[in-house]
């Protein structure tokens, strides 16, 4: 039998995201086309006599940062190497990049034999989404509308690299609702509920503080009442736990965050809702 690896195509790139829903993780309805802007060789397909038989992404962000996600092989074809051949591959695309991932619990001891080591875990929560009035005194405006540069800076703060085109592409995916409350000029928090493949989820989540994550988290899920809802939450942030419990939301998944080199430092404080288990 022959096993190939590939670069998977732009349009191609649906079936990683097939698969991980088959996996159980949600993807967004629109996460390949949003995914594909980061880095154009950064998905890879291994073929067993030219079927389709694992992927893995390993986006570049910039020269010191990559993401690993989309680590699957087929049910039927697993145990037989193909796994550590798409791994090595993937490995050497990133270099010398320190390399971030959300790893699941079953292959946490695996990516730790590989070099990678635990920052923190994120919590997935889910519930149902419920419509809230709107709070005086919390201008709200389409996140769209606030200068890129000032959502650049913000989300430097919480995310290893740059990723314009991403950002660009995430907020105005269709489905997208993206919102932002404003302070005297200075973006204060931000945040774009999606359509998955189950419900929704609110990815990212940024605020300075956690009655705008609070505020925001409501303008949000009011767009969605009665819809499932699930919200990413990285545990460190012990406000963004109690804002998921107060929401009514429950622990139904969990990754470790990995990191294989310096683990960045971020603002872990302001993070309430990270963007993707796939590509950080």
């Amino acid at each position: 039998m022959t096993l190939s690896l590939r670069v998977l195509r732009e349009e191609e790139i649906p079936l990683a995201v097939d698969w991980a829903a088959a996996e159980g993780w949600n993807p967004g309805l629109s996460d390949a086309r949003c995914f594909a802007t980061v880095d154009p060789r950064g998905f890879l397909l291994a073929e067993r006599n030219g079927v389709p038989a694992g992927t893995i992404s390993l986006v570049n962000y910039d020269e010191r940062f990559a993401f690993l996600g989309f680590y699957i092989v087929r049910p039927d074809q697993r145990g037989q190497g193909i796994g550590w051949q798409l791994w090595q591959r993937a490995i050497d695309h990133a270099g010398s990049r320190t390399v971030g991932l959300d790893g699941v619990l079953a292959q946490q001891h695996n990516y730790r034999r590989s070099g990678f080591g635990l920052a923190h875990r994120n919590i997935r929560y889910g519930g149902r989404a419920v419509a809230s009035p709107p709070i005086d005194g919390m201008p709200r405006v389409d996140l769209r509308e606030v200068p890129f540069e000032a959502l650049e800076r913000s989300d430097r703060a919480v995310f290893p690299a740059a990723r314009t085109a991403f950002l660009r592409a995430w907020i105005g995916a269709p489905g997208h609702r993206a919102r932002a409350i404003v302070d005297q000029g200075r973006l204060r928090g931000w945040g774009v509920i999606r359509p998955c493949r189950v419900g929704y989820k609110i990815a990212p989540l940024v605020a300075d503080d956690a009655s705008i994550a609070g505020v925001l988290f409501d303008d949000l899920a009011s767009a969605v009442p009665g819809e499932d809802l699930f919200l990413d939450v990285p545990e460190p942030n012990a406000a963004a736990v109690a804002l998921a419990k107060q929401r009514g939301l429950h622990p139904v998944f969990e990754t470790a965050r990995m990191y294989k080199g310096p683990t960045p430092e971020l603002a872990l404080d302001s993070l309430f809702g990270i963007t993707s288990f796939e590509l950080g």
